[in-house]
């Protein structure tokens, strides 16, 4: 007798983080349902190393302009949800895309009654600033409001986010708040996807997860050093430097001020998940010196 295969709409599909979910996803035989803004994108190969979709995908949902092009029928059949949607770099209010358009989603779950909604969040949004936190914080809170089964998964941070280290490093220098003791444990996609898809029959719960290592910033600046050949030079930025930046980029623009307050507060915050999966952030480092 043929088994059923489990249906996975998945918002967020093109990113980094949703493109390993959905990788991961296809290996386990579930049945993917990718909301994408652009298909041309989506079958390329994404920024970082992560996959393209071609062949992943089982069923796709154009939605180029974002709430207004989400259906009501872009849940039928749906058995689970996982949201990796939200505004990094985007040119897009956080409060749009981070809260609305993902409680968009949640409206269309619960009246499909799906068996549960998985959100890849952020640690210590409930404590954050900026709208980034401020939004993600706020749909956390409706997600765990809802009779679907709220799963929430809080990264701790990605290896992709800390390529910019690398780079600083290649260029020879890093820039970091304070002596760079704040402790973190970035995961890699790959990992991160995993973990999502072991949660999807877990039922309800909230999990703060990092890849395998616990760093501090000093020690992340180091490896990117390291793979990159060059004789490490960290340059500390006072507390009061990096408190004008957020003054002028607030004055550039409310997303260029949310943004830039949002990566602050990471750097000089402890993000420490439960440890979890095999990827590192050395070789993660040394692959982008190849």
């Amino acid at each position: 007798m043929t088994q059923t295969r489990r249906r996975v709409l998945v918002a967020g599909a093109t990113g980094y983080v949703g493109r390993h979910i959905i990788a991961r996803l296809h290996e386990e035989n579930f049945l993917v349902r990718a909301v994408v803004r652009d298909m041309k994108r989506a079958t390329r190969p994404g920024r970082f190393g992560a996959p393209a979709l071609d062949g992943l995908v089982d069923e796709w949902v154009l939605a180029p302009d974002g709430l207004d092009d989400v259906r009501d029928t872009t849940m039928d059949g749906v058995d689970h949800v996982i949201s990796t949607l939200g505004v990094t770099r985007q040119k897009a209010d956080p409060w749009d895309i981070d809260f609305l358009v993902n409680l968009r989603y949640l409206e269309l779950a619960e009246q499909a009654r799906v068996s549960s909604f998985l959100y890849v969040g952020v640690m210590n949004a409930a404590r954050g600033t900026s709208a980034v936190s401020r939004a993600k914080h706020a749909f956390m809170t409706a997600l765990t409001r809802s009779p679907v089964p709220a799963q929430i998964v809080n990264p701790s941070g990605y290896f992709s986010d800390l390529t910019e280290i690398y780079d600083l490093a290649r260029r020879g220098v890093a820039l970091g708040l304070g002596d760079g003791d704040v402790v973190l444990t970035p995961i890699h996609g790959a990992d991160l996807a995993d973990f999502c898809v072991t949660r999807l029959d877990a039922g309800r719960g909230t999990w703060d997860v990092g890849g395998p290592e616990a760093l501090t910033y000093r020690d992340i600046v180091l490896r990117a050093f390291a793979a990159a050949g060059r004789k490490p030079r960290y340059m500390s930025v006072p507390r009061p430097v990096a408190t004008a930046a957020v003054w002028t980029a607030d004055r550039i623009s409310p997303r260029t001020g949310s943004l830039t307050r949002f990566f602050l507060e990471g750097m000089e915050t402890d993000s420490v998940g439960s440890l979890y999966g095999t990827h590192t952030l050395s070789e993660y480092f040394a692959s982008l010196s190849r």
